[in-house]
C-alpha cells in the first residue's frame, strides 16, 4: 500500500471514529409556559443523576445525559436496541428568563427543569390612588 493511500485510510478511520463519538440521541422534550416560568420535561430513560449535566452558556441551555447500562457479572451484550448511550439537546433561551434561578429534578428518567421569568418582565398590578 502506498504511503499516500495509507494516510488516506488512517484519515478515514479517524473521521469515522470522530463521527461515532458525536452521535447522540435527541430526547423527547415537552415545553410549557405559564405567567411566571418556562418548564421543560425531558424523557431520559436510563440516565442516573451522576450521568446528567445541565449547562447554561449565554442564552443556550444544554442537556446532556449518559445512559448507564449495567451488565450483571461477566455478561456481555450480544445485541442491543440502544446504539448510542448519550442524550443531548440544546435550547435557545429568551432574555426574559432568569437563568440564575433554574431548578431541575430527575426522577425515574424524567428530567423536570423550571426556568423562572425575570421579575422585571412579570406582569404587575399598579395601584391607583385618588388625587
Amino acid at each position: 500500500m502506498s504511503a499516500e493511500k495509507n494516510m488516506a485510510t488512517q484519515s478515514n478511520r479517524a473521521s469515522e471514529a470522530a463521527r461515532e463519538q458525536v452521535r447522540v440521541m435527541r430526547p423527547a422534550v415537552d415545553v410549557f409556559e405559564n405567567g411566571e416560568s418556562i418548564s421543560l420535561l425531558a424523557n431520559l430513560p436510563g440516565v442516573a443523576e451522576e450521568g446528567l449535566a445541565l449547562e447554561v452558556d449565554g442564552n443556550q441551555l444544554t442537556i446532556t445525559g449518559d445512559i448507564a447500562i449495567d451488565m450483571p457479572g461477566n455478561m456481555a451484550s450480544l445485541q442491543a436496541d440502544v446504539r448510542f448511550t448519550r442524550y443531548q439537546r440544546a435550547f435557545n433561551l429568551s432574555g426574559e428568563l432568569d437563568t440564575e434561578k433554574i431548578a431541575a429534578t430527575l426522577k425515574d428518567g424524567l428530567l423536570s427543569v423550571t426556568i423562572p421569568k425575570r421579575e422585571e418582565v412579570l406582569p404587575r398590578r399598579i395601584e391607583i390612588t385618588s388625587g
